[in-house]
């Protein structure tokens, strides 16, 4: 029942609620499956200019090699090692395994750290 005379609220609202790192992994898992559709979508988009024609072909590269095409790619990198990361650290919960508080932090820090470490090591064979 709500307590007009009551400043608290009567639930936890999302500005108030501290959200816990569990929380927001699995809503960027999400998130990250379907920015992976999307690039996926880019990548089938350039394959299929290839076999339109030349010219078709050097636009859609020139679109995904522009300055804002790298960062979408770099945000598709990102997302796909992250994706990939919490996919393993799913696969450890189902079998029962790190399903304590602590355990559940732990694995979400160590997927952080995957997920920058992954994509560094990317970005250094994409560009040396």
């Amino acid at each position: 029942m709500n307590n007009p005379g009551s400043s608290r609220p009567t639930s936890p609202h999302a500005t108030i609620y501290k959200w816990p790192l569990n929380a927001i992994m699995s809503i960027m898992h999400r998130v990250t499956g379907v920015g992976l559709a999307t690039g996926g979508f880019l990548i089938v988009w350039w394959f299929f200019a290839g076999a339109v024609s030349q010219s078709y072909y050097e636009f859609v590269t020139c679109v995904i090699t522009s300055i804002y095409g790298d960062l979408v790619m770099l945000a598709c990198l990102v997302g796909f090692w992250f994706h990939f990361c919490n996919g393993i650290r799913h696969l450890f919960w189902d079998t029962g395994f790190t399903f304590s508080e602590k355990n559940v932090t732990l694995s979400g820090l160590l997927g952080l750290t995957g997920t920058a470490v992954l994509t560094a090591f990317s970005l250094v064979i994409i560009y040396f």
